[in-house]
This record gives C-alpha cells, sequence and structure tokens, in this order.
C-alpha cells in the first residue's frame, strides 16, 4: 500500500474515531460546547476532551441530532472497525501520525539544526558509495540555506511537542523546480516507526502550500 493512500485511509480512520469517541462522550461534548465563550473555544475544548485535531473536532461540531440513535453511531463504529481492518498500521501503533502535538518550524543556521542535518547526512551516500565527508555536509547545509533565503527552498525541523521541551524527530525537505515542490521526509533513527513520517507529511502540505501557492507537491521520498 503506497504511503499516499495509507495516509488517506488513516486521515478517515482519525475522523471516523474522533466521531465514535463523540458519540461515547457525547453528553460531556454537549457540556463542553454549551460551556464555550464561541464556536472557536468550543472548537478547541472539544478536540482536547476527545485528543483529536482541530479539524476533526469541527466535525464533531457538524453532527446532526439523527447521528445520536443507536443505528447511527452502529454504522459509525462499522465504519471505523472497516478501517482498521484495511490499515496496514492504525494510530495506536504510530501514535505521532495524528500530528497532533506535533510541530514543524523554519529550519536555522543554529549549532542544533546543524547538528540535526549532519546526522541525517551520514545517511547519504556519495557516487561511490561513502557516506559524505563532513565537507561535503557544510557545503550542502550552506547551499541549502542559500536556497531557502532565495525563496526557492523551504527546509523544516520536525518536533514532537508532547513535553515541556520540544524534541526534534526530523527534517523536511521542500525544493522548488518550475512549478512543483519535490519534497523529502528524514526522521531519526530513534524516532522511527512511530507516525512521525505521516505527521510530517500533514504539515507539510500546509507549510509548503503557503510558501508556494500554485504549485504542486510531490513526495519523492518514503516518509
Amino acid at each position: 500500500m503506497t504511503t499516499h493512500i495509507q495516509d488517506q485511509i488513516l486521515d478517515r480512520r482519525e475522523l471516523t474515531a474522533a466521531l465514535v469517541r463523540a458519540l461515547e462522550r457525547r453528553h460531556e461534548v454537549l457540556d463542553a460546547v454549551v460551556d464555550s465563550a464561541d464556536h472557536q473555544a468550543a472548537v478547541a475544548t472539544v478536540a482536547e476532551l476527545l485528543g483529536t485535531s482541530e479539524s476533526n473536532a469541527e466535525a464533531v461540531l457538524g453532527l446532526k441530532f439523527s447521528a445520536l440513535t443507536k443505528a447511527a453511531r452502529d454504522r459509525i463504529q462499522g465504519e471505523l472497525e472497516n478501517l482498521d481492518a484495511t490499515l496496514e498500521w492504525t494510530a495506536v501503533d504510530r501514535p505521532a501520525s495524528s500530528g497532533v502535538n506535533f510541530n514543524l518550524r523554519p529550519f536555522t543556521d543554529s549549532a542544533d539544526d546543524a547538528a540535526l542535518f549532519a546526522e541525517r547526512s551520514t545517511e547519504q551516500l556519495d557516487d561511490s558509495g561513502t557516506p559524505w565527508a563532513s565537507d561535503r555536509v557544510e557545503s550542502e547545509r550552506t547551499a541549502g540555506l542559500g536556497r531557502i533565503d532565495d525563496e526557492s527552498a523551504a527546509w523544516f525541523v520536525a518536533e514532537d511537542l508532547s513535553s515541556d521541551t520540544p524534541t526534534s524527530v526530523g527534517l523536511v525537505f521542500g525544493e522548488l523546480t518550475d512549478q512543483e515542490v519535490n519534497v523529502a521526509i528524514w526522521i531519526a533513527p530513534q524516532a522511527r516507526k512511530k507516525g512521525y513520517g505521516t505527521a510530517c507529511i500533514k504539515h507539510a502540505r500546509r507549510e509548503l502550500a503557503a510558501e508556494f501557492p500554485g504549485t504542486v507537491l510531490v513526495v519523492r521520498a518514503k516518509a
């Protein structure tokens, strides 16, 4: 199953799971909405209550009363079970895949970002199959920063925000060529198989669309 298809199914699965939780906790959700000052506050409160994204919380607020019947609840639960069976892995297996408590921040010329880029570069091979030498690593980083300044590239550091101190878990590279933005994602070895690659794709869509409006995003590297 391709990453793109898996990502679409996971998005639908997360939305459906949020609806199921909302229906199971409908009294709490209703109290939260009634006590909220306005719509945006209600969205934020419901998202926190259900442990989901604000876009999924918007869908919860859009539920019709007809969805509260037992038959409708059973139908949504059945859809969730079907999606679980379709997925190669679920958000339980890779909790970071939801994109909640996750952030992409711009790559900078800081020592921490340089160290992260150097770690990623240990997995890059030259034409002879040898890992990049230190001077190649530095020249690639410097060239990338130049393209960022020229607005022909946008690089990001992927951060896990689930603790008090953000943890850098990977890098996202967006390179503009004509009307396409080639996207490459690298996740640090210790953070792999947890869903950070999927979270990077979700957030990169928004970030790169803002950086390069009217372009097509092409993910050429596995997440």
